[in-house]
């Protein structure tokens, strides 16, 4: 009696590390509901909370993560107006980060405003998600984020690794357009849509950039502790597919997601390139960026 006491026990804490190890995420969420008076605040408090256990206690992959290599991230959700004691329209800014190989350094995977978000919450509701049965605006739209995150992640330490979790994307974007009260999922409404973005990121003619996203991050940023000049270089060679992005979808929005999550990150890099890389540089990333001239003026030097 004894004996199988103990390994239930034993075998209850197994269970309770693989989980403790599991979560693939180390999210913070904020609302900031600054913009709306004469109103009960504490939904929001409420809200916020339950979002972040939400997002963190949840399994996202079958990959086990240890605690220091969860994803850092960063839903900032600010409401703009409240129609009435349960329907909201907001904006959400998400980000993530990712540690660079060997150093204290982190770099940008994500760096995104969504400004078409509109949802119903009534406060105590339990935050759930099933993949059949989206349970509102907010949840699906966060969700995802989610995984458009984790296949960022996953495709900066290996080619096209991203593949799953950009698949798990799609198909949210694919169920939420049925539902006629979400908003943000049109087809074709607007390049920078969540239509937009993982169509883009799961279009065949663009795989170019999912593969200069790794060379970016594990042949470039990665490599940069042991050999500083190599990954530099490999990272500024890299650089002309952003180029054949363009020419291949002109309006894609991967364009101004790199620009937003790694601009400034490159400028930087070019730091310490040859003046003749700094000039070959900048030419390439004005002609695709010309209204950030601001951001890339420290290459002229």
């Amino acid at each position: 009696m004894k004996k199988n006491l103990w390994i239930g026990i034993i075998l209850c804490l197994l269970l309770f590390v693989k989980e403790g190890y599991a979560q693939e995420l180390n999210a913070k969420v904020n609302i900031n509901s600054d913009k709306i008076t004469g109103t009960n605040k504490q939904v929001f408090t409420t809200l916020q909370t339950a979002l972040m256990e939400f997002i963190n206690s949840r399994s996202w992959t079958n990959t086990t993560f240890a605690t220091n290599e969860r994803i850092e991230c960063t839903f900032n959700i600010i409401i703009n107006k409240q129609a009435d004691e349960v329907n909201f329209s907001a904006e959400l800014q998400v980000s993530a980060l990712r540690p660079v190989y060997n150093s204290t350094y982190v770099t940008n995977l994500l760096n995104y405003r969504d400004t078409q978000l509109e949802f119903s919450y009534v406060e105590g509701t339990p935050i759930e998600y099933v993949e059949t049965n989206l349970q509102s605006n907010l949840v699906a739209t966060l969700v995802f984020y989610i995984y458009v995150i984790l296949g960022l992640d996953f495709d900066s330490f290996s080619p096209l690794g991203g593949d799953p979790y950009f698949i798990e994307a799609q198909q949210i974007a694919s169920q939420a357009q049925s539902y006629g009260t979400f908003s943000g999922w049109t087809p074709f409404e607007k390049p920078n849509s969540r239509h937009g973005i993982i169509s883009s990121l799961t279009d065949e003619a663009l795989k170019d950039y999912r593969t200069f996203w790794y060379t970016y991050h594990r042949k470039g940023l990665d490599e940069m502790s042991a050999n500083a000049d190599r990954g530099r270089t490999t990272i500024i060679n890299a650089l002309s597919v952003l180029k054949t992005v363009r020419e291949a979808r002109p309006g894609t929005i991967l364009l101004q997601m790199f620009a937003d999550s790694k601009l400034s990150e490159v400028v930087k890099i070019y730091s310490k390139a040859s003046s003749q890389e700094k000039k070959e540089g900048y030419d390439l990333l004005n002609s695709l960026y010309p209204t950030m001239t601001n951001t890339l003026e420290p290459m002229k030097k």
